[in-house]
């Protein structure tokens, strides 16, 4: 079984223990939520799709842990005019783990 939800603005397809990381989330660390925003289940016999969200399907899920990620390193150049300018960049994230769906 696995689903579709939405999560901190982004899509994300999961399964029952799967982990990923996704934008910085409020809860502490060993916290659980349910993610009441679920667009698809699938059970491996019947689809179900909803219409943006389906009713009364949630995803429980456990936050393992929050972070930062590597480092983006930028660099803005004009030719000609000796302009350069160097930035670096690195992500928050929340680490999850999915517990259970339940549809």
């Amino acid at each position: 079984m696995y689903a579709i939800i939405e999560l901190g603005g982004k899509q994300f397809s999961v399964e029952k223990g799967s982990k990923f990381r996704c934008e910085k989330l409020t809860q502490e660390a060993n916290a659980t939520f349910a993610v009441e925003k679920v667009l698809m289940v699938n059970d491996g016999q019947k689809v179900q799709i909803g219409r943006p969200y389906l009713n009364g399907v949630e995803v429980k899920v456990k936050v393992i842990g929050h972070g930062r990620a590597k480092k983006i390193i930028g660099l803005k150049y004009k030719n000609k005019i000796n302009y350069r300018k160097h930035y670096g960049h690195r992500q928050y994230f929340t680490a999850i783990q999915i517990e259970d769906i339940k549809a």
